[in-house]
């Protein structure tokens, strides 16, 4: 079975377009992100921009393109942390799926946990057992899932992400130490109150997924161009992840923007993604982590693909 899906994020907007048969993903035809920060604004404002709204429709419209040139039966767009957040975002939601042919799904934070751990779980050899933490670092939002297998026994969705941090506490160019620290100890409070001091411990496997930490495995490994296949699995140190923080803390954006591996429009909001994935790493002991580019676009693949997702309300 041929199907799209395309995930509608606080920062970026992304295609995947895969063939799913007995119940696995058994080719990804084409995939593509876009940075289209239509969350942003949103933490201060309660809205969608108009700006930010022609930004994601102009992504989609190319997208409705490829998705029609591969001949995908069903396509179906599920819509995250932004527009959940906005008193608009139902509104939006219904008119991506009548102007571009989508079926739409505003998730919310507990359902967005549950794909990501379904996708970032697909796939994995047999032989990784055990507990295993997923960590979804989005723009409005950081989702925690754990779980042994197909079964969850924790997850929760959290008000801190990449966009939200830095519209909040950034203001300068390179970030001031102190509006870093701010970030450090907002984030620090938010996790501390969502995650019981009992689900911190006994983490047997540890995932990171979205355009922080695949953009740090990138940058580990200085790829230019950008290769997926090189960040998918790849396990960045603690030593590692403060060596670059060190360095692009100090970078202007416009340096940051040069760096190989980072996508220049993630250039903006890194640094405090980096914050965020260093707390993290200290909340649940970690002293390594694995990046992962399997995340909710490959659990809502496979959601699609077994009428799962046809379980989520749509607007």
């Amino acid at each position: 079975m041929r199907l799209a899906i395309v995930d509608i994020g606080t920062n970026s907007t992304r295609l995947l377009i895969g063939d799913v048969d007995g119940g696995r993903i058994s080719a990804e035809l084409d995939r593509e992100t876009t940075v289209t920060r239509l969350g942003a604004g949103v933490d201060e404002s309660g809205r969608l921009r108009e700006d930010a709204i022609r930004r994601v429709h102009d992504a989609l419209a190319r997208y409705r393109e490829q998705i029609d040139a591969l001949g995908s039966m069903q396509a179906h767009a599920v819509l995250t942390s932004a527009v959940r957040d906005a008193s608009n975002g139902t509104e939006f939601a219904r008119e991506v799926g009548e102007r571009f042919g989508m079926r739409t799904h505003l998730i919310d934070g507990v359902q967005e946990a549950s794909l990501t751990y379904r996708g970032a779980t697909s796939g994995r050899p047999s032989t990784k057992t055990g507990r295993t933490l997923v960590v979804d670092i989005g723009g409005g939002s950081t989702e925690f899932v754990i779980g042994s297998g197909h079964h969850i026994e924790f997850q929760v969705s959290t008000q801190a992400g990449v966009v939200r941090q830095t519209e909040r506490h950034i203001a300068h160019d390179p970030p001031a130490p102190a509006e870093l620290l701010a970030v450090a100890g907002d984030v620090r409070s938010v996790f501390d109150a969502a995650v019981p001091e009992s689900r911190r411990t006994g983490i047997e496997n540890a995932i990171a997924v979205a355009g922080t930490p695949t953009s740090l495995a990138a940058i580990a490994q200085r790829l230019d161009p950008y290769d997926p296949a090189k960040t998918h699995g790849y396990v960045l140190r603690t030593a590692e992840r403060r060596a670059i923080f060190v360095s692009l803390a100090t970078m202007t954006l416009a340096e940051r923007q040069t760096v190989p591996g980072l996508q220049p429009g993630r250039a903006g909001v890194i640094v405090p993604g980096i914050v965020i994935l260093a707390e993290v790493m200290d909340l649940f002991d970690l002293s390594s982590i694995e990046i992962s580019e399997r995340d909710i676009l490959q659990g809502a693949l496979l959601a699609a693909a077994d009428g799962t997702i046809d379980a989520i309300s749509s607007p």
